[in-house]
C-alpha cells in the first residue's frame, strides 16, 4: 500500500512538474537598463533564440524558437545568441529541425543507393548493411544530431569485448562513416563524429599457402562429394591458373578469351573491384586449361560457367560455395577457401621470379606492385634462399667425350 502510495505520488509530482512546464510562458530577456533585448527569450530556466531562417531545400522563411544550450546567465544567453546570428550570416546554421533517429536514416541510406543506378553495387551494400545493423543496436534510437564521440567510442569498446578484429571494427567504422556523410549532404548535421578517429591497429593473419598437391586434393574431393564437382574443378583451377577474383571468374564468358593474342580479360563488364578490367597473359597451363574447357563448353551459353538451373535463359552461374564445404571436408583441409587460389597464382609468380609490376597489372592491382612486395616479398627471399642451398662450390666431376 505505501509502495502504492509513493509510486502513485511520484507520478503525481511528475505529471505535476510536465504540466507546469508546458504552463510557462515565454518571458522577454531584459538588458540591465531594463530594456528587452530583441530576440532573446527565457521559459523557466533556459534560453531561447528567436530568428528568422530559410528552409535550403524549399527557400521558404520560417521564425523558429531555438533553445540556447550551456547559457546558465544573460551575459551568457546573449554571447550565444550572437554566436548564432554570426553563423546565420555565413550560411553556417546547425540544422534546425528535428533529425531523424539513426536507424530510420539508415534504411533511407540504403533505399537511396537502391534507386541510384551504379552507385553502388549490391554486394557492397550488403555489406554495408551487415555492419551498419550492428551501429543501429547500438544507436539506432539515437537522433543523428546527437550521436557523439563517446557513443562512437563506446560501439568500439562493445565490438572489440565482443572478441570482434581490429580490421572488422574499422571496416564497421567506415560503414558508418559513409551513412553519416550522405546525412551531411542531406543537411541533417554539420559535422561528422568520427573526425580525426584513428583506426585500430591489427596483424593480418598470415594467409597459408596451399601446394598444387593440396588443391589437387580438393578438386579430387569435390568430384566424389557434389553433382557440381566437375564445374568446380574448372572453376578452381582456373581462379589458380589466372588470380581471378571468386565474383570475376563466375562472370567470364567466352568472348573474353583472346586465342589469337593469347589472353584473357577480366572484368569487361566493368564490375571488378576497381571497375577496370584487365588482360592476363596466357601461362602454359591457364592455356590448356582454357581450351580443354573451350572443346566440352556448353553450346548454348556464352558463359565460361554457365547456371545449371538456367533453362531457356542464359545465365553465368552464382557460387560454388556448397561444392566447396563439401570438397574441403573430405578432403581435411578446412581453412581452403577460394582466395587461396588467387594467393597461390600471385605466389607462385613471385616465386617464380616475374617482376612485381607485371604480376600487379595480371592481379589487377593499381600500385605497380607495392602491395606484392609488402605481402608477398618474403616468399621471393625464401625462394632465393632455397635455390641458393643448391649452389655446389666443391669439386665438380666433368664428363668429356673420349677422343679417337
Amino acid at each position: 500500500m505505501q509502495a502504492n502510495a509513493r509510486h502513485n505520488n511520484s507520478g503525481n509530482s511528475t505529471n505535476l512538474s510536465q504540466l507546469q512546464h508546458r504552463a510557462a510562458r515565454y518571458k522577454k530577456v531584459l538588458d540591465l537598463r531594463k530594456r528587452p533585448i530583441r530576440g532573446l527569450w527565457q521559459r523557466n530556466d533556459r534560453y531561447y533564440a528567436q530568428i528568422t531562417v530559410e528552409d535550403p531545400n524549399t527557400g521558404l522563411k520560417r521564425v523558429k524558437r531555438i533553445a540556447l544550450e550551456g547559457a546558465a546567465s544573460d551575459a551568457q544567453a546573449v554571447a550565444k545568441f550572437q554566436d548564432l546570428l554570426a553563423q546565420r550570416r555565413k550560411g553556417a546554421l546547425p540544422v534546425l529541425k528535428r533529425t531523424p533517429k539513426f536507424a530510420d536514416y539508415a534504411e533511407q541510406y540504403f533505399n537511396y543507393y537502391k534507386q541510384v543506378k551504379d552507385a553502388k553495387r549490391e554486394s557492397t551494400l550488403y555489406t554495408e548493411r551487415i555492419s551498419v545493423n550492428h551501429w543501429i543496436e547500438l544507436l539506432g534510437h539515437v537522433r543523428l544530431d546527437r550521436i557523439t564521440r563517446a557513443l562512437v567510442n563506446g560501439f568500439i569498446a562493445k565490438r572489440q569485448a565482443a572478441g570482434v578484429s581490429g580490421r572488422t571494427v574499422n571496416l564497421d567504422v567506415i560503414c558508418f562513416r559513409n551513412v553519416m556523410k550522405r546525412a551531411i549532404d542531406d543537411g541533417w548535421i554539420t559535422s561528422l563524429p568520427t573526425e580525426n578517429l584513428r583506426p585500430l591497429k591489427w596483424t593480418p593473419r598470415k594467409r597459408e599457402l596451399f601446394s598444387s598437391e593440396q588443391i589437387n586434393q580438393v578438386c579430387e574431393a569435390a568430384v566424389k562429394e557434389s553433382k557440381n564437382g566437375p564445374e568446380f574443378v574448372d572453376y578452381i583451377r582456373l581462379l589458380a591458373f589466372s588470380g581471378a577474383r571468386m565474383a570475376e571468374a563466375l562472370r567470364l564468358k567466352w568472348s573474353d578469351v583472346d586465342w589469337k593474342q593469347k589472353q584473357l580479360t577480366i572484368g569487361a563488364d566493368g564490375l571488378s573491384k576497381n571497375r577496370k578490367a584487365r588482360v592476363v597473359d596466357f601461362t602454359r597451363e591457364l592455356e590448356m586449361h582454357l581450351k580443354e574447357m573451350f572443346s566440352r563448353r556448353a553450346p548454348d551459353s556464352e558463359w565460361i560457367f554457365p547456371s545449371p538451373q538456367r533453362g531457356d535463359k542464359d545465365r553465368a552461374a552464382k557460387t560454388f560455395r556448397e561444392t566447396m564445404l563439401l570438397a574441403r571436408k573430405a578432403a581435411k583441409l578446412p581453412r581452403f577457401g577460394f582466395h587461396d587460389c588467387r594467393h597461390f597464382f600471385i605466389s607462385m609468380c613471385v616465386m617464380s621470379g616475374i617482376d612485381y609490376m607485371t604480376i600487379a597489372r595480371w592481379a589487377g592491382h593499381q600500385d605497380g606492385g607495392v602491395l606484392i612486395g609488402k605481402v608477398y616479398g618474403h616468399l621471393s627471399n625464401e625462394h632465393a634462399q632455397r635455390q641458393a642451398q643448391r649452389v655446389n662450390f666443391g669439386p665438380a666431376v666433368v664428363e668429356t667425350a673420349e677422343t679417337a
